[in-house]
């Protein structure tokens, strides 16, 4: 069983985080093309995306395990020889239930200490971008100015910036003196001071002019370095602008003793919305039983797209609770709880009707549905295409 369950726990894991990251890269890949960002710092910031693509991923993937592993079960006949000897739902929910504990503690891990702060190294990296503090205010082929004394334009850049050719400089003192240099190739090289870098030039020629020259100096050089004052930057704001960004402890204490009544309803809507996604987990198990064994002598795969979707459904519900209790008009408790009591008892009828009922099937009524509108699609679509080829003819 546990076997049966972990296959494809961990492929549904790997190909949801794959979905997920492939539709998030191509943005993340234009937003730092845009900024002139290194290429390094995409995967920085998937990182920083993926536990919160686990907070939704592993309860299906734990559904899909747990479901795939006894539709195989039902579907090769070994569950009937099971409960057969005598091994009832119940007995054959142990270890599924053994994954659903380690999971939700995982879980609960991830929504309520890892992902918020992330989140806010994720936004972090954002702001680092837009600002030039990675490197991305100097972009290649463009003029960049330092405050308003240095220009600087590169013409080319290899290895992730650390080789620049075809380099251009020109700084003003503000005292009536000048330079301008030009040089082949260049490298930024860091300093015991923050605020300045060095930009190690070679092969290149300097012209410089300073208050009392009558003609500007002209300087061949094999290497010179060059100090760069870099611009200052405003500091990146604290962790817990938003409730993204807000472990479940302080979620719980902003809830209780925030400054204004907003901030204390948003964050206890957030706290319960956090609770009520890893309490969820405890249901699947059983949802996954109810949907996994089909109907006798039935192959349908209703129940794993309905799990999916039902999954999936009650996610956006919790948001929307979420986003109404955050408003302050309903009591988070009374906005996410009672969706989650009423999913759970849809859950327990389920599991109640596959386990204790003879004959039980909660799915079967849907099948028999689909069966019959399949076969009503199947007399109708020959019929059709028969009169468009009459009509044509």
């Amino acid at each position: 069983m546990a076997r049966l369950i972990a296959v494809p726990l961990f492929v549904t894991l790997l190909i949801a985080a794959m979905l997920l990251i492939l539709d998030r890269i191509r943005i993340l890949l234009d937003f730092v093309a845009s900024e002139g960002g290194p290429v390094s710092v995409v995967w920085k910031m998937l990182a920083n995306l993926l536990p919160e693509y686990l907070g939704l991923g592993i309860p299906i993937g734990l559904l899909l395990g747990i479901l795939l592993a006894f539709r195989r079960l039902a579907t090769s006949s070994e569950l009937d020889v099971m409960r057969g000897v005598g091994m009832s739902y119940t007995r054959l929910l142990r270890v599924p239930y053994m994954y659903a504990v380690l999971l939700a503690a995982v879980n609960l891990a991830i929504v309520g200490y890892i992902q918020p702060k992330a989140r806010y190294y994720y936004e972090q990296l954002r702001f680092e971008l837009r600002t030039g503090a990675l490197g991305a205010s100097i972009k290649v082929g463009e003029f960049t100015h330092f405050g308003d004394r240095m220009t600087l334009r590169i013409e080319r850049s290899r290895e992730e910036g650390r080789k620049l050719s075809g380099i251009f400089t020109y700084y003003d003192d503000k005292q009536g003196g000048w330079y301008a240099v030009t040089a082949q190739g260049g490298q930024f090289l860091a300093t015991d001071d923050p605020d300045t870098i060095i930009f190690r030039l070679t092969n290149g020629r300097l012209v410089h002019s300073a208050k009392g020259f009558v003609t500007p100096r002209v300087l061949s050089f094999s290497q010179h370095d060059l100090p760069i004052p870099l611009p200052k930057y405003e500091n990146f704001r604290r962790r817990g602008g938003r409730n993204l960004e807000l472990t479940l402890p302080e979620l719980a204490r902003l809830g209780h003793d925030g400054t204004s009544e907003e901030l204390r309803d948003t964050s206890r809507a957030a706290f319960h919305f956090r609770l009520v996604e890893v309490a969820t987990m405890f249901l699947l198990p059983m949802l996954a039983v109810a949907l996994g064994v089909p109907a006798k002598r039935s192959s349908s795969a209703v129940g794993v797209m309905l799990g999916i979707v039902m999954l999936v459904a009650f996610h956006k519900v919790n948001e929307y609770g979420e986003s109404i209790a955050g408003l302050g008009k309903i009591n988070p408790v009374v906005m996410l709880w009672t969706p989650f009591t009423l999913f759970a008892a849809l859950v327990l009828w389920m599991y109640y009707q596959i386990a204790y009922v003879p004959g039980g099937q909660p799915i079967g009524a849907l099948e028999r549905g689909f069966g019959k509108l399949g076969k009503v699609l199947g007399r109708f679509l020959p019929s059709a295409r028969r009169r468009r080829v009459e009509n044509g003819a």
